[in-house]
């Protein structure tokens, strides 16, 4: 690892007067879980390390039944996985935590660090663009506010500018008559997944489908929402024929990328294999 200057910011403005100030030169840590590695190996080699992992003021779970939720981004994996308010909540949110990595990376690592590192197989991203959710960024003009799906832009890139700040997580409250479902392929427990999918579905009072909403990872180099899949099921009636047809429309949008691994083929194959148990699981949970 090359030699850095380390700065540890008292509040998110002066974090910004850094950012400001070091522009390329400087690097955001948080957790560090993810972005050690690369500092390790050499893949970037940043001057100054601006470190926001004491950052109280990022550190916070909120719920109004008005606004919803929103997570602070320096708080950790572990503190998103045991928040009562969540459990109750989002149990989704709870239930990935609870199997992401391993218990010493979910103790330090932080949720926005993790968006921010945008690993195209990551976890968290694809149950966020399920659920609706949003994030704030803030920089030296102000803050504003993105769709979860349009944050990530290529491998380990986002749209943060070299100034700006993840600094919180909102995520509306779940409309009634909601399923939502999550889960990932891997090898070993605690390795990251290879492809994973999130799905939601809200229906009317009729049973109808009001909205669904459809999310892979590890299926390119970005998260993937898929609305051509989503529109499928719009103000139908969901039918296991309907389920399998979306499931086609989602295979022709994913562009797998082969790796030591899996090949593209079995990436899609399995990614497919569960959007539709997602599907499936999602629906099943509605009452």
């Amino acid at each position: 690892m090359r030699d850095f200057e380390y700065i540890a910011p008292k509040s998110v403005e002066e974090t910004i007067e850094a950012l400001s100030k070091y522009k390329d030169d400087a690097k955001i840590i948080a957790g560090g879980q993810s972005l050690l590695n690369i500092l390790k190996q050499d893949l970037m080699a940043p001057e100054y390390l601006i470190d926001i992992k004491n950052l109280s003021a990022l550190d916070y779970i909120t719920y109004d039944d008005k606004e919803g939720l929103r997570i602070g981004a320096t708080t950790t994996h572990h503190t998103v996985e045991t928040s009562p308010l969540i459990i109750e909540k989002y149990s989704i949110l709870s239930e990935m935590e609870h199997t992401l990595a391993f218990p010493q990376t979910r103790n330090w690592g932080t949720i926005g660090g993790n968006l921010c590192i945008q690993d195209p197989t990551g976890d968290v991203a694809p149950i966020l663009i399920a659920l609706k959710a949003t994030v704030k960024i803030v920089g030296p003009n102000g803050e504003r506010i993105l769709p979860m799906e349009d944050f990530s832009t290529d491998y380990y890139e986002t749209v943060l500018e070299e100034d700006e700040i993840l600094a919180e997580i909102q995520v509306p409250p779940i409309a009634p008559r909601t399923g939502i479902a999550y889960s990932k392929f891997r090898i070993v427990d605690g390795d990251a997944p290879i492809v994973g999918a999130a799905v939601s579905f809200t229906l009317k009072d009729d049973g109808t489908c009001l909205e669904a909403r459809i999310a892979t990872n590890g299926t390119g180099p970005i998260p993937l929402r898929i609305p051509d899949a989503e529109a499928v099921f719009k103000d139908k009636r969901i039918t296991d024929d309907l389920i399998i047809e979306a499931v086609e429309t989602a295979g022709e949008a994913m562009e797998c990328i082969p790796d030591i691994v899996a090949s593209d083929e079995y990436k899609k194959r399995v990614a497919k294999a569960y959007v539709k148990r997602m599907a499936r699981k999602a629906l099943s949970q509605i009452q």
